[in-house]
């Protein structure tokens, strides 16, 4: 983060409260929603020009998602949420059941969240294809430029950006993110296309487990948030060592050579890492899953990173979401954990008028959702140690 610098007549914040979010997905709209409905003037950044709509899979729905989508006045009803799976079921790797447990749970779609969350908040203030590279302080408020040369003044910035954050390189130099030597291989099969050894995963949340290597699937919406019989989809998960020195770099390179740093999006794969990914699917699978890995058509992969923080307070920069800790997907809290940073910020700022209280809103946020965020990060290592390890 540049110094500070004094304040003069031209940048003194005489419009009240006001914030900028750079992160337009998730986690930046959960923060902007809370803001905006408190009365702050909100402006979201987002770098990537292209919509962010279809990016994402399934996510199991926890109730801070829930209870942060109403308390910013999205109309919800139970019935639209997601699909309701039936029973935990456990598969070994020749096919048969061993664990079958009725536990009813909610899944939905990434699609489904953001589009609600996108709408509600509206399109003056959200700013597409429009980057962050900087910020300075100016007394109480801060100043952040982006890359086209544009200048905005705030109250507060909030880093919203991801595991991989622009904003906590700014206040953190040396962060670096922990690969944690395996990815997520994913993909969704929309469900009137699942193969016919694959329908007995229709209904319940699965998983097939063996050494190093689970595989969890599950319904979601389907397209426009269908939630029918046939047109939902099918989203699977499936968890594989790849080693980082000699592989996770060749697997992020996409058809046309271009390099990913930690994710590859759909039909940007390689023949060659499509074709082992099949390959795998033959010897590692039970006959359902290793049916269903062959019927999608763009799978996509993702590698499980380790993010752990000591701050997420700097000034008035705050942290949210997974710029702050970046808990293992096996915990399906971190969409949830990002909701919960965003709904805690909105009961303390609700009174928040100026710098003293503000200051104090964020301490205690801080210490609050530090030790949320450490206690995901560690349950995550635990939970990911004993997959990998079978």
């Amino acid at each position: 983060m540049e110094e500070e610098e004094k304040s003069n007549g031209s940048v003194n914040n005489r419009d009240g409260l006001s914030a900028i979010v750079v992160g337009g997905s998730l986690g930046g709209l959960f923060v902007g929603n809370i803001l905006k409905s408190l009365g702050w003037k909100v402006s979201i950044y987002e770098r990537s020009p292209n919509e962010l709509k279809h990016r994402g899979g399934g996510i199991v729905l926890q109730p801070d998602v829930v209870d942060l989508m109403r308390n910013v006045g999205i109309d919800l009803s139970t019935s639209e949420l997601g699909v309701i799976s039936r029973n935990r079921t456990i598969y070994t790797p020749d096919g048969s059941t061993k664990y079958d447990q009725y536990a009813p749970q909610m899944q939905t779609s990434w699609n489904f969240i953001f589009n609600k969350l996108r709408k509600n908040f509206g399109d003056e203030d959200y700013h597409q294809g429009t980057a962050f590279a900087s910020v300075k302080k100016y007394g109480n408020a801060i100043v952040a430029e982006f890359d086209n040369g544009e200048k905005k003044q705030a109250t507060i910035l909030l880093g919203a950006d991801g595991t991989l954050s622009t904003v906590r390189k700014i206040v953190e130099p040396e962060y670096k993110p922990d690969y944690a030597g395996y990815v997520a291989w994913r993909g969704l099969v929309p469900e009137n296309e699942m193969p016919e050894a694959a329908k007995k995963l229709i209904g319940d949340f699965s998983f097939a487990d063996d050494k190093g290597s689970q595989i969890l699937g599950y319904l979601v919406p389907g397209k426009n948030n269908d939630l029918r019989p046939g047109q939902r989809d099918y989203n699977w998960v499936w968890y594989r060592p790849i080693d980082e020195e000699n592989e996770l770099q060749d697997m992020m390179t996409n058809i046309k050579g271009k390099k990913y740093q930690y994710s590859i999006p759909p039909g940007q794969l390689t023949k060659k890492w499509h074709q082992r990914l099949l390959d795998d699917a033959e010897i590692l699978l039970p006959p359902n899953f290793r049916a269903l890995v062959r019927t999608t058509e763009q799978p996509f992969a993702q590698a499980i990173l380790d993010s752990y923080s000591q701050r997420m307070v700097y000034g008035n920069i705050l942290l949210v979401g997974d710029a702050a800790f970046t808990p293992r997907p096996h915990t399906a809290a971190s969409t949830a954990k990002a909701a919960g940073d965003a709904l805690v910020l909105g009961q303390l700022l609700k009174e928040s008028k100026d710098r003293k209280s503000l200051t104090r809103a964020f301490a205690i946020w801080e210490d609050n959702r530090l030790e949320v965020g450490r206690q995901l990060y560690e349950h995550g290592i635990r939970l990911g140690s004993s997959l990998m390890l079978g």
